[in-house]
């Protein structure tokens, strides 16, 4: 009985470790930090449980030149056979899209597909000097040259994307031998992969029979849905404008708390997002500049022109903000303009009120009697008393005042006023 009881789990761990899948992982997305996080997570992963390959269903406009180079340092030295697959139609693998497909140990398109456009582009809106780059340029074509050489695919043709920039469809690219399969679906795909051997990086020859084999989806960890959705510019610039507005809002305020917990909150997530991301940091300046210009309005009154100075300011700072080598990763226009405008004039608003509060006299307390007009109840010569603000005060005057005149409270001196008759003030005015 005892013998049993070992065996049942025995048998059932060594089931569950023959049962391989085929783990799938959607990348649909620029190439970034988190794109080569999530692609590791699921190469080791697979190794760890033994799958017999990994699919990566890809659609990127491209991405960044360091995050794909540890991308495709990551499939070259995978274990496990990795595929990647472009669709559904109408995708691409455009720029860094087309390094990490050329990567792959199977490389695969859907109908409808296309790409290349591997160019580098240079990273910011200046001019890059012959020398560099050529550098930039070489460098790409080399690392192009460097693995599909050994994947038996068409070196020149590849190498044609990063000097020319050429893109092909999905047809185009299996005729010039960049890609090894066109399929319409994954099972399409599976039955073509197994009517020949895989070569893999390492020279070994593997058979893949796929076709029988269940798709395993790695989803998104919790940690990467959010640093995917921070790590978007537009998301990252609206949170570091809204903290820097919250902590306006709390230094005007002191003691509120909540505005300076959420500026604190959002722009640390800015700074994190933006540590992640190509920044340029002339634009941070440029940001905090416009703040300024705000500032300036609210003190100055300029009729508007320093406020639009500061939208301006805050507009280009956002377009700068992310130096990033395709659209997609940069502050769009539209979302510039829709921060800025609301912002800077919530800005300029609060710091005129607060300006004006500062400016106004205080009211209430012993600093509220200051300006205040009462009536002398004895004769101050110059000490008496006098009858002010519903109370009677002791009182100095500048010069004799009789009975029953009227007198302006100067300052407060303790519990003692000086004050000077109310005639004296009106002449002063006059003269």
């Amino acid at each position: 009985m005892r013998f049993r009881l070992v065996l049942i789990p025995l048998f059932l761990l060594s089931c569950s470790l023959s049962y391989a899948d085929v783990l799938k992982v959607v990348v649909h997305d620029t190439i970034q930090p988190i794109t080569a996080e999530r692609i590791q997570r699921a190469l080791d992963k697979a190794t760890a449980q033994g799958d017999d390959a990994v699919l990566i269903e890809l659609n990127t406009p491209g991405g960044l030149l360091e995050s794909t180079r540890e991308i495709v340092q990551k499939i070259l030295a995978s274990p496990v056979p990795v595929i990647i697959y472009v669709t559904p139609s109408g995708s691409r693998a455009a720029s860094a899209g087309f390094f990490i497909l050329e990567s792959a140990d199977v490389a695969a398109m859907a109908p409808g597909t296309n790409t290349g456009a591997a160019h580098p582009v240079t990273i910011g809106s200046g001019q890059m000097d012959s020398v560099m780059k050529q550098k930039i340029e070489n460098d790409s074509a080399a690392l192009m040259r460097s693995f599909t050489s050994k994947r038996g695919r068409n070196v020149e043709a590849a190498e044609s994307t990063v000097r020319e920039s050429k893109s092909f469809t999905d047809s185009e690219a299996l005729s010039q031998r960049l890609i090894d399969y066109v399929a319409s679906n994954e099972q399409d795909l599976f039955r073509q992969i197994a009517t020949r051997p895989v070569k893999r990086f390492d020279g070994r020859t593997v058979t893949l029979n796929l076709a029988a084999k269940p798709v395993r989806i790695m989803n998104e960890t919790l940690k990467e849905r959010i640093l995917a959705y921070i790590m978007d510019p537009n998301v990252a610039f609206i949170l570091l404008a809204i903290g820097a507005l919250a902590l306006y809002a709390e230094f005007n305020h002191p003691g509120a708390v909540v505005p300076g917990t959420v500026g604190v909150v959002f722009i640390l997530l800015a700074v994190f997002a933006l540590n992640l991301l190509p920044t340029r940091f002339a634009a941070v300046v440029l940001i905090l500049a416009s703040f300024a210009l705000f500032a300036l309005e609210a003190k100055f009154a300029t009729h508007g022109v320093l406020a639009i100075g500061g939208i301006a300011t805050l507009v280009i700072g956002a377009l700068l903000l992310v130096d990033a080598p395709i659209p997609e990763m940069r502050v769009k226009l539209a979302t510039a303009l829709a921060v800025s405008i609301p912002l800077g004039i919530i800005t300029v608003f609060l710091m005129t009120i607060a300006i004006r509060a500062r400016r106004n006299k205080i009211m209430t307390g012993i600093e509220g009697l200051v300006g205040e007009v009462g009536i002398a109840q004895t004769a101050l010569a110059p000490v008496g008393k006098v009858f002010v603000h519903g109370e009677i005060w002791d009182a100095v005057a500048s010069a004799n005042v009789p009975v029953g005149q009227k007198v302006v409270v100067c300052k407060v001196d303790g519990l003692q006023l000086e004050v000077q008759p109310a005639e004296s003030k009106a002449d002063k005015s006059l003269a």
